[in-house]
């Protein structure tokens, strides 16, 4: 059964970029595979080479690419690319909710964790949520 149709790109902006790695952060995936955000909404956009998608799976591997806020609201889903300014970063891997409702952290697989810093993100970037079909 087909679930997933087409739908808008979302958009955001870097509000704070984030410069740390961590081997043991502890997150757990939501069991939910898309989130829907909000216009003005603030989320953590965090990269990670795991790649268990299993409601509950333990995300110890991780870097932090920084904060966005939410300019065009729509829905986030497991697989989605995830576009800074022109650059393919990964593909959303799931959703952390250890600090909802104040924001969620969005899980992005990448081959390797990566920092904010290391790619050379600034306040202000644009960030950008495609869906894949």
């Amino acid at each position: 059964m087909r679930e997933d149709g087409p739908k808008r790109e979302i958009t955001g902006t870097v509000v704070k970029v984030l410069v740390h790695h961590r081997d043991d952060r502890g997150m757990s995936l939501e069991p939910f595979a898309s989130r829907c955000v909000r216009v003005g909404e603030v989320h953590e956009l965090v990269t990670t080479n795991h790649q268990d998608t299993a409601p509950g799976a333990r995300i110890d591997r991780v870097a932090f690419l920084g904060f966005a806020e939410i300019d065009r609201a729509g829905v986030i889903d497991r697989g989605d690319e995830v576009w800074l300014g022109d650059e393919l970063v990964g593909t959303v891997l799931g959703f952390d909710g250890c600090h909802f409702p104040n924001h969620y952290n969005i899980l992005i697989h990448t081959a390797r964790p990566v920092s904010g810093e290391e790619i050379g993100l600034k306040p202000e970037g644009e960030v950008r949520f495609r869906g894949r079909w």
